[in-house]
């Protein structure tokens, strides 16, 4: 299929919707004219430095260093403009700076939006696609556009509007043919290179922003679907839109597509105007190409301080020319447009009004919830799970087969192991919960797709049938299997402690997980320690504990829940055989007496306390985790 061909194809719903002038105002219609200018921007990043040469022998100091040094331009509705340089230069640096992705205490200069500073309003006016996008790698392809476009779009469209927004996005991308698809990811096949940037454009062209910000979205592709993307954004200029773009080698091909080139070194202008005039800019001042070659090649050797004809000449020095080129040709050129681009605006400087959130608390509960049940049921229904926790409770309930009321021991033994499975396994699959989502909440929540409380709660809810089948299974057979009392008010009541226990666990590794959000190993580890403290401290293992560290079992869920699981099987009437012909009563047998089966109601509260507890300190920790600039 010919360019021509695809670039029809890609925009025939657009040409379709042109003629329905309603349609257009839903599907397709830009905001709002947006004008970008940003003057004299400077960022400065912090770099530590080491000496010595094992950990704790390390001297760390850091020293500020400048990544942007005063970069200016202005970007028009309907342009098209591509920052070009070389690796380590300040293009995704600046791109993020234009986007309100950085710390705005360490970035100065002035970027503005019509004549505005940085908004919500204006945040929500734009799109930002990142080099590294991030989705959920079980939904397909339609069902994370529709699922962004519920959750993006404002009230003021009805869900089958919402719906078709996000088809007639599939049709103008040429993703049609892989609606159906997943996402995939690192370890599951799904969409190629290329229909996974469509897609990160096309979450981003749901809202129709005035702005729209794209890192890098030809690396790793090949030069026909590179293509492919570049005439997208083309396109999607001559909408109206205000287009930017970072690139880092594009072919010669994509080169001459470029409307307006900004070329950086080091963090400086080398050079800001017309794509079409850039290589007469560097001919007349001297630096030509002596052999046919790409024009970006050449573009990315002078970046570097590297000019053909004279490859021993000193990098630096070829820098400051063109550096110095720059301030006397196109400096004031540049100033002139960001004078021009004051007055275009002054008459046209009405923001629109967003509300900060789209949606209300409840619709983004229940689409978040609907989402996270579609993305996580192959891990929740996972055979391997169930199979690998059924094979544990047989091998554990043939161990304690009918173990049987004269033998205290095994059965306390049981009940121990009950707390031990309940909150080792919870805690293991929650602690991962957050730090895996981290970048998709980010991502999300730049643009107010929903408030944090929201997915916490549908994200708890989401994982309930995990975390309640697998313990259930376990008790289930092994409390039959072991011989524990066959009355069903005691398994349920058995059965309920468990299942409260592993909620309290759940919380617990969320608040782990959310703590140290920025460290999976770190993490597990953290949580894997105080688990195993808690349990050495629950009575069964150490009777006679030392004061000093007695006081750590008033922390810990296991010690409440081992206390209800034992008075759940024992009372002051059940004896067993404590010697030849000798009974005793249950209470006093020492694990017991030492744990206690009294205050069962302040356990209960106890435990009820920390499933709420657990769950506020992870989204207190999860909010500054996942903090936005």
């Amino acid at each position: 299929m010919s360019e021509e061909m695809a670039s029809e194809r890609f925009y025939s719903v657009s040409q379709r919707l042109q003629s329905d002038e309603a349609k257009q105002d839903i599907y397709l219609k830009v905001n709002k004219p947006l004008t970008l200018r940003f003057e004299d921007v400077v960022h400065k990043i912090k770099i530590s430095k080491g000496k010595g040469l094992l950990c704790y022998n390390k001297e760390v100091s850091s020293e500020e260093t400048l990544v942007l040094k005063g970069i200016s331009g202005v970007i028009f509705p309907g342009e098209l403009l591509v920052i070009l340089g070389p690796s380590g230069c300040g293009k995704t640096t600046l791109l993020a700076a234009l986007g309100g992705r950085l710390n705005h205490s360490i970035t100065r200069g002035s970027i503005t939006y019509n004549g505005k500073p940085l908004s919500k309003s204006v945040k929500q006016n734009l799109g930002f696609v990142s080099q590294q996008d991030v989705f959920y790698p079980h939904l397909s392809v339609s069902e994370t556009l529709i699922f962004s476009a519920l959750l993006r779009l404002p009230n003021s469209v009805s869900k089958e509007e919402k719906i078709l927004k996000a088809q007639a996005i599939m049709n103008e991308l040429d993703l049609t043919h892989c609606k159906d698809t997943i996402m995939g990811g690192p370890l599951l096949r799904g969409v190629s290179g290329g229909e996974w940037k469509r897609v990160s454009i096309g979450q981003q062209l749901l809202t129709n922003p005035s702005l729209l910000l794209v890192d890098e979205p030809t690396s790793g592709l090949d030069s026909t679907t590179a293509r492919r993307i570049v005439l997208t954004l083309c396109e999607l200029a001559k909408d109206g839109r205000t287009v930017i773009m970072t690139i880092h080698q594009p072919s010669s091909k994509l080169f001459y597509m470029f409307q307006k080139i900004l070329l950086l070194s080091d963090g400086r202008s080398l050079y800001f105007g017309k794509g079409e005039n850039v290589m007469n800019y560097f001919s007349s001042i001297g630096y030509t190409p002596s052999v046919a070659m790409n024009p970006t090649d050449f573009l990315l050797d002078l970046a570097n301080g590297i000019y053909s004809e004279n490859l021993e000449e000193d990098t630096n020095a070829t820098k400051q020319v063109l550096l110095s080129a720059f301030e006397s040709n196109l400096a004031s050129q540049v100033k002139m447009e960001l004078q021009i681009s004051r007055d275009s605006i002054h008459h046209n400087s009405e923001d629109e009004i967003f509300g900060q959130h789209c949606t209300t608390w409840w619709q983004q509960f229940t689409i978040l919830l609907r989402r996270g049940f579609k993305e996580r049921k192959y891990e929740q229904f996972s055979p391997h799970k169930i199979c690998h926790v059924f094979v544990l409770s047989f091998f554990a309930g043939s161990l304690w087969w009918q173990s049987g009321a004269d033998q205290m021991h095994d059965q306390v033994a049981l009940l121990f192991y009950y707390t031990q499975f309940c909150g080792f396994f919870p805690m293991v699959q929650s602690i991962f919960t957050f730090p895996r989502d981290r970048e998709m909440i980010i991502k999300e929540r730049s643009f107010y797709m929903y408030r944090l409380s929201s997915y916490i709660i549908a994200s708890n809810l989401d994982d309930l049938p995990l975390q309640l089948a697998l313990p259930t299974l376990l008790v289930t057979v092994t409390y039959w299997m072991g011989g524990l009392k066959a009355k069903a008010s005691i398994f349920f009541r058995t059965l309920a402690v468990a299942l409260l226990y592993s909620l309290v666990s759940q919380g617990f590794g969320l608040a782990i997980g959310a703590l140290l959000i920025n460290n999976q190993k770190v993490a597990i580890t953290v949580g894997t320690v105080v688990m195993t403290l808690f349990l050495l401290v629950n009575g069964f293992f150490v009777r006679n504990t030392p004061a000093f560290v007695s006081w750590i079992k008033y922390l810990s869920h296991g010690y409440y829940s081992y206390k209800l699981l034992l008075g759940s099987q024992f009372n002051g009437y059940d004896t067993y055989h404590c010697g030849q012909n000798v009974t005793c009563s249950a209470v006093n047998y020492p694990t017991i007496k030492h744990v206690g089966i009294d205050k069962q109601g302040l356990s209960v509260a106890a435990l009820v306390a920390m499933l709420v507890g657990y769950r506020l300190i992870a989204y207190f920790a999860l909010r500054i985790g996942t903090k936005l600039n």
